[in-house]
C-alpha cells in the first residue's frame, strides 16, 4: 500500500488530499480561501527553505502565530522537512515562551511581527534559536530586527513565493511513523509546562479513530473557533485534511453572533465546542433565529457538559447529533458517548474510541468492579510517547503493559464504569484546574503571584462556574508591609500569564491553614 491509500506520516493527509482533490477549498480563514493544492505548494516551499537554513530531521521548530493560514502551512511544511512542530499559544508571555524554547531546543521559530516585543525579550536570555521566520501584514516591507547575532531573520512572504528548485519527494519521505510529529505543551502539576511527544503513528491512530465514530466524509465542513495550540482545535485541521473536508478557522468565540452567522454562511456540518462556549450560546437571545439545517454534529470535550446544557442544546438543534467526549493531550481522545445514548446517560462520557482499550484500577493496580471508583488507564496506539525531557514524570504516567512495546497511560483521572461499560468522570487525583477548555496548573499561577512584591504566600484552586466549567480563585496572604489591591494583583497576572490563567476571583487572607508537613491545606480553602 502506498501513502495515497494508507497515510503513515501526518503530512500525507495534505499530500493525499491535494492529489485527489487539488482544487477543492481546504481552508477558509477570514476572506482567504485556499485549496489543497495551494496549501501543499506553500508547505513545500517552506520545507525547502527550512532545509536550506540547516533544519534537519528530528529538529524542533516552534509556531508562535494566531490561528491562521500561516499556522496550517507551517505545521505541514515543518513535517515535510522531517522536523517536529511545536504549536504555541499566541497569547503566551515571554517567561513561558523562553522556558519552552529552551526545554525543546527549538532551532527555528515562525512568528508574526506583532509579537516582536515578546520575541526580543526571549532573545535577551540564553537560547538556542538560530532562525526566525517573520510573518508581516500585507504591504509591510520590513521585518523586525533582533540583537541576537546567532539568529537569522527571514520573511515568510519571500519564502512562500520562492520557486522550488528540486523535487521534495526524497526529503518528505525520510521520516517513518515512529518519528515524532509534534510536541504539545500542556500544564504540569510542578508549575512548568510539559511537552507531550506525539509520534506520527499516534496522530494517525487518533485521527482515524475519531473520524470513524464521527462518520466524517469529504462533504464535511468544520467550523473551528478553538486555538490551534489547543489539541482539540489542532485536530480539527488534521481531521479535515485526513478525509478531504474543509475547515473554517474563526480566531475566537469572542463574538458568538458572528460565529453563528459564519456557521450559516459556510453551511458548516461540524462544530466543536467546550463547556464555556455552550454556556455562552445558551445565554444568547434569539438563538432560534439561526437556521442551521446543514449542522450534522456538535462535539464537546475538555470538561463534561452539565446535563441541563445538553438538554437545552438538543432542543435548539433537534436535527444535530451531540457528542459528549473525554480526552487529554497524552492520548488525544479516550471516549465518546454515542448520541443515541444521550437521553438515557446524559452524565456519561461514553465508551472507548475505536481501536482502544480502557479500564479502571485501584491504588494497587487491580481492575475494580463496575460502579467502583478508581484511576482510568488507557491502552492503544493513540497513547503518546511520554513527556519531553521529563523521564520521571513519564515514568509516573506512561507505564509498560503486558507485551513488549505496550504502553499504558495512567491518566490521573478518577472514573467509574457502569454495568454496561459506560464511563463516568468523577474527579482528578491532582489539583490541575479545567477552565475555559484549558488545563491549568495552580502552581504556575501561585509562582507568578509570589513574584509580586508584597505577597507572602498564595494558593490557587478551581471553583465551580456555570460558564467556565471551573473558575480560578486565588487566595493571597500579604507580608507585613503589603498593601496590594485586587486590581493590582490582577494587573500583575495580566502582564505575566495567558488570559485563560488569570484568576476570576481574588480573596485576601491573614494566613493559611497548613498540613502537618507544612503545606497549605487546600481542602480547607475549597
Amino acid at each position: 500500500m502506498n501513502s495515497i491509500n494508507h497515510p503513515y506520516l501526518v503530512h500525507h493527509f495534505l499530500e493525499n488530499s491535494a492529489k485527489r482533490l487539488p482544487d477543492k477549498v481546504a481552508l477558509i480563514c477570514g476572506d482567504q480561501r485556499l485549496t489543497y493544492q495551494q496549501i501543499n505548494n506553500f508547505s513545500n516551499q517552506l520545507a525547502l527553505s527550512l532545509t536550506e537554513m540547516g533544519v534537519q530531521r528530528r529538529d524542533r521548530v516552534a509556531i508562535f502565530l494566531d490561528s491562521s493560514v500561516e499556522s496550517v502551512v507551517a505545521l505541514f511544511g515543518i513535517l515535510k522537512a522531517g522536523a517536529v512542530f511545536i504549536m504555541l499559544s499566541p497569547t503566551m508571555k515571554a517567561r513561558k515562551l523562553t522556558y519552552i524554547l529552551h526545554d525543546s531546543g527549538a532551532r527555528a521559530l515562525i512568528t508574526h511581527s506583532n509579537k516582536s516585543r515578546v520575541i526580543k525579550e526571549v532573545l535577551e536570555t540564553e537560547h538556542k534559536l538560530e532562525h526566525i521566520i517573520w510573518c508581516s501584514p500585507k504591504g509591510a516591507n520590513k521585518i523586525p530586527t533582533t540583537n541576537s547575532p546567532q539568529t537569522t531573520n527571514s520573511s515568510w512572504d519571500e519564502i512562500i513565493s520562492k520557486p522550488l528548485t528540486f523535487d521534495l519527494s526524497p526529503l518528505t519521505s525520510l521520516s517513518i511513523d515512529l518519528d515524532l510529529a509534534a510536541i504539545l505543551y500542556t500544564s504540569g502539576s510542578t508549575g512548568d509546562p510539559k511537552g507531550v511527544m506525539s509520534a506520527h503513528y499516534n496522530v494517525i491512530a487518533a485521527v482515524s479513530s475519531i473520524t470513524t465514530y464521527l462518520e466524517n466524509s469529504e462533504d464535511d465542513i468544520i467550523l473551528n473557533t478553538l486555538p490551534l495550540s489547543f489539541d482539540y482545535g489542532l485536530y480539527q485541521v488534521l481531521m479535515a485534511f485526513f478525509f478531504g473536508g474543509t475547515v473554517v478557522i474563526e480566531k475566537s468565540f469572542v463574538y458568538p453572533y458572528r460565529v453563528l452567522e459564519r456557521l450559516v454562511q459556510e453551511q458548516a456540518t461540524g462544530f466543536p465546542i467546550v463547556p464555556t462556549m455552550a454556556a455562552i450560546l445558551l445565554q444568547m437571545e434569539d438563538l432560534s433565529k439561526f437556521d442551521l439545517p446543514s449542522l450534522r454534529y456538535v462535539t464537546n470535550t475538555a470538561a463534561a457538559l452539565p446535563v441541563s446544557h445538553i438538554r437545552r442544546l438538543q432542543g435548539l438543534f433537534p436535527h444535530t447529533k451531540i457528542y459528549s467526549m473525554y480526552g487529554l493531550t497524552e492520548c488525544k481522545r479516550v471516549s465518546y458517548l454515542p448520541p443515541e445514548e444521550l437521553a438515557q446517560r446524559p452524565d456519561s462520557v461514553g465508551i472507548p474510541i475505536p481501536n482502544e482499550e480502557v479500564y479502571i484500577v485501584d491504588s494497587a493496580g487491580q481492575v475494580v468492579a463496575p460502579n467502583q471508583i478508581g484511576e482510568l488507564v488507557v491502552r492503544g496506539s493513540n497513547v503518546m510517547q511520554g513527556y519531553w525531557n521529563a523521564p520521571q514524570e513519564t515514568k509516573l504516567r506512561f507505564r509498560p503493559g503486558t507485551y513488549p512495546g505496550d504502553t499504558l497511560l495512567y491518566t490521573g483521572d478518577l472514573f467509574r464504569k457502569d454495568n454496561d461499560g459506560f464511563l463516568y468522570f468523577v474527579g482528578r487525583t491532582d489539583d490541575l484546574i479545567k477552565t475555559k477548555g484549558e488545563r491549568v496548573s495552580p502552581k504556575e499561577i501561585e509562582n507568578c503571584l509570589c513574584e509580586l512584591d508584597g505577597v507572602a504566600e498564595a494558593a490557587v484552586i478551581g471553583v465551580a462556574d456555570d460558564v467556565f466549567g471551573q473558575a480560578i480563585k486565588a487566595f493571597v496572604v500579604l507580608d507585613s508591609e503589603g498593601k496590594l489591591t485586587t486590581k493590582e494583583i490582577l494587573r500583575h497576572c495580566q502582564q505575566h500569564l495567558e488570559p485563560f490563567m488569570i484568576p476570576k476571583h481574588v480573596e485576601f487572607l491573614k494566613g493559611f491553614a497548613k498540613t502537618p508537613n507544612g503545606k497549605i491545606n487546600k481542602k480547607v480553602l475549597s
